[in-house]
């Protein structure tokens, strides 16, 4: 046999190899880290030909989902959601951490932006907007009510609150239906027709973890534990630091 035709023979071989063990893999995800997660899919999937179905939806509910036994490959979702979807042993433990990210501020492209460099400033800010936006059942949200709280203004907030769906959370503002929104910065990155702000006043901080798991029913479980690999490694955070994540490592 020639060289350059075994050559191309080898290659040919390799690649029906490579179509034929080609998988789909279903991924459920938290909100949050949506455009990292999409990112890094796309990146898994043009350098191993698998497929990814990926679903996002707030964390309580893909918890929710998954214990009332809809099947998956993969779960991202915040570590303590990852921790109990693993001592309720519908995910394989110990969990994979990605990264995290704090909470920001965004309004329309092209409102005034507000300023909020400090808790008087933010204070203020909330108080002039007609309507806040949040997720209402995410973990962001569940934080930013309490904020209110201790900052001695969720009566007056009350009427100006938006809690949103997760596909709708930052989208709204987009559509000029809230002034501004308060949600884990990344939930911010490539939505169109908003303008970040910045993250909310350091003093007010928290940190938004992400975590991976694979499902103890996984169908595909090689190709997931793969991906999972993949979205903890150090080649991905440059992705993630683009997206607004502040990776692990």
């Amino acid at each position: 046999m020639k060289p350059l035709f075994a050559c191309v023979l080898t290659a040919a071989l390799l690649l029906v190899s490579s179509v034929a063990q080609a998988v789909e893999l279903k991924v459920l995800s938290g909100n949050g880290p949506r455009a990292a997660v999409r990112e890094l899919c796309a990146q898994f999937e043009r350098s191993t030909g698998h497929k990814i179905d990926l679903r996002f939806g707030v964390n309580p509910e893909v918890k929710l989902k998954i214990e009332a036994g809809e099947s998956f490959d993969v779960v991202i979702g915040n570590p303590p959601i990852v921790d109990a979807l693993i001592k309720e042993r519908l995910v394989v433990g110990p969990r994979a951490d990605i990264g995290r990210a704090g909470l920001g501020v965004a309004v329309k492209s092209g409102a005034p932006k507000p300023d909020i460099t400090s808790v008087d400033a933010f204070k203020r800010a909330l108080l002039s907007a007609k309507a806040v936006a949040y997720p209402g059942k995410g973990a962001s949200g569940i934080y930013f009510v309490s904020l209110l709280d201790r900052m001695g203004i969720a009566a007056e907030m009350k009427p100006r609150l938006k809690p949103m769906a997760a596909e709708d959370t930052v989208e709204v503002v987009a559509r000029g239906e809230a002034d501004m929104v308060v949600v884990v910065a990344t939930r911010i990155v490539d939505v169109p027709g908003v303008d970040p702000v910045g993250p909310i006043p350091q003093e007010l901080q928290t940190h938004i973890g992400f975590a991976a798991g694979l499902s103890v029913a996984a169908k595909q479980p090689e190709a997931a534990k793969a991906l999972i690999a993949f979205l903890s490694a150090p080649g991905a955070a440059a992705t993630l630091k683009a997206k607004g994540v502040e990776s692990h490592r």
